[in-house]
């Protein structure tokens, strides 16, 4: 797609994973893309290293000779750099709006939901790829391996993780649509569960007759949401109900095995580098899609094995003992509770919990049922609130998270209020044989990078290396990594 007289484009927020995702597009298209950053982070390096002017910090001159400025949601009406875009009659575009005009005229593939959209998307692409398909694929996070966001592809379809924030995923216009889950989250947007339910609604009424919706048959709110849908459906997951299932699941470290189904079919057995649940879900979720698309199971079964998934997943950091350091995303209450639930299925460990609550909104409005979430950690250390877009709000710490773990019955809960702190208390508690996992969509990821580096200076090692580490090859040992065989049940799912 090329934009008549806009060439150039400037993009506020370059360094974070969405709009670094958008300059990536945009320069395979052939546009001449600069941006600003108030602090850059790996997204902002891969694109300097291409030869993209970045800016630090926010200025008025930084839209001197651009074409379009565009920005994020979070940024204000009245930020001088959009004022100063406005006053020089230079058009200012949402980052969705753009996202949404370079995938025009593609066939497009949109994966939305509260959990697991990252980790779906990249395994569709995994899946696509490994089918012969040439597609496009844009993530909300780094891709393991790659360290990018983007592929690009000449090919179709087009596969794009859509965020429900702000309802950016309403600028998208897809053929295929899946939806992972539909939890209480971004209220700060909607309000209340009502109006973030009629936004998933009027996302997958956006699927036209002649594609597909899926959705997760194993969340409840969702499979109450999709009957007010015009879309054509199809459900995916591990309940008996699901048309395309997955059963009989068996975790050992970080591999997990399932068996796939469509329509009450055994299709065949499928292994995940990935540990969990809901990594099964999501393989489940790609394998549904690119089965739609045309895709074979031999070759869906090699492109999700080989998927090393995304960074801050469930991510071991190497340390050189026998510590096992995860870094993980999870934010959400469902998030955690999920996190946690691999790491006891595939691992015989003391496990101790770290987590850095996000947005002083989130935090107020889910510190119980974060709390509560916690409690299935054997030790658990909170950190204070990473405010990200927000300013403080009174009396909303992370004091409230764990005051709520110890509500809940948890005894062994600390508070640490400086995150510059954290990796020093966890090691005061480290004892050998420990799983610890950090958790949040902050900073916490330096934290765990921290001490897995001081376990590792300890053992004089600098660990396993990466793909014995994603394996788990050199994580577990037989005594202390059972297989757990889970949700194995006769019937294969129900007819599509």
């Amino acid at each position: 797609m090329r934009f008549r007289a806009h060439e150039r484009f400037h993009l506020m927020g370059i360094g974070g994973a969405g709009m670094s995702a958008l300059a990536e597009l945009l320069l395979a298209e052939g546009y001449e893309v600069s941006g600003c950053d108030a602090a850059p982070g790996e997204f902002a390096a891969g694109l300097e290293a291409r030869g993209v002017r970045i800016a630090r910090g926010h200025a008025a001159e930084h839209v001197a000779g651009t074409h379009t400025l565009v920005v994020s949601s979070a940024i204000p009406r009245d930020h001088r750099e959009v004022e100063a875009a406005r006053a020089a009659d230079v058009p200012v575009v949402r980052r969705a709006e753009l996202l949404a005009e370079v995938a025009r005229g593609r066939l497009q593939v949109a994966i939305a939901g509260t959990h697991g959209k990252s980790t779906t998307t990249t395994l569709t692409g995994c899946a696509l790829t490994a089918a012969g398909f040439d597609p496009t694929v844009v993530v909300g996070g780094a891709v393991r391996g790659s360290g990018g966001n983007v592929r690009w592809g000449r090919g179709e379809p087009f596969v794009v993780e859509a965020d429900e924030f702000d309802r950016s995923f309403l600028t998208l216009a897809p053929v295929y649509a899946l939806v992972t889950s539909v939890d209480a989250d971004h209220m700060d947007t909607y309000g209340s569960m009502r109006a973030l339910g009629a936004a998933f609604v009027q996302f997958l009424d956006r699927v036209p007759f002649h594609g597909r919706a899926f959705w997760c048959a194993d969340h409840a709110g969702l499979r109450r949401l999709v009957r007010r849908s015009r879309a054509p459906l199809t459900s995916y997951g591990l309940s008996p109900r699901a048309c395309v299932r997955g059963s009989r699941i068996r975790q050992r470290g970080l591999v997990t095995e399932f068996r796939l189904s469509r329509g009450g079919e055994g299709i065949g057995s499928i292994t995940l580098g990935l540990p969990g649940r809901l990594n099964v879900q999501n393989a489940v979720g790609a394998a549904a899609l690119a089965l739609e698309l045309g895709a074979g199971f031999e070759a869906i079964r090699t492109g999700l094995a080989e998927c090393a998934g995304v960074t801050r997943r469930f991510e071991v950091k190497p340390c050189g003992s026998d510590v096992i350091v995860v870094d993980d995303y999870a934010h959400h209450p469902a998030e955690i509770r999920a996190t946690l639930r691999a790491a006891r299925e595939g691992w015989s460990r003391r496990l101790i919990a770290l987590f850095q609550p996000h947005l002083f909104t989130r935090t107020r409005d889910l510190a119980t049922e974060l709390g509560a979430a916690l409690t299935a950690a054997d030790v658990v250390l909170v950190t204070d609130v990473y405010p990200s877009r927000e300013a403080p709000l009174p009396g909303v710490t992370g004091e409230l998270v764990a005051a709520a773990a110890r509500g809940a019955g948890h005894a062994d809960v600390t508070y640490v209020q400086n995150l510059s702190e954290l990796a020093t208390r966890t090691l005061e508690r480290v004892r050998t044989g420990d799983l610890v996992v950090a958790m949040g969509a902050g900073d916490i990821g330096n934290v765990a990078g921290e001490i897995a580096a001081a376990l590792a200076a300890n053992a004089g090692d600098d660990g396993p290396d990466e793909a014995r580490a994603q394996t788990g090859a050199s994580i577990h040992h037989d005594g202390d990594a059972p297989a757990v065989a889970l949700g194995s049940r006769r019937t294969e799912g129900v007819a599509c």
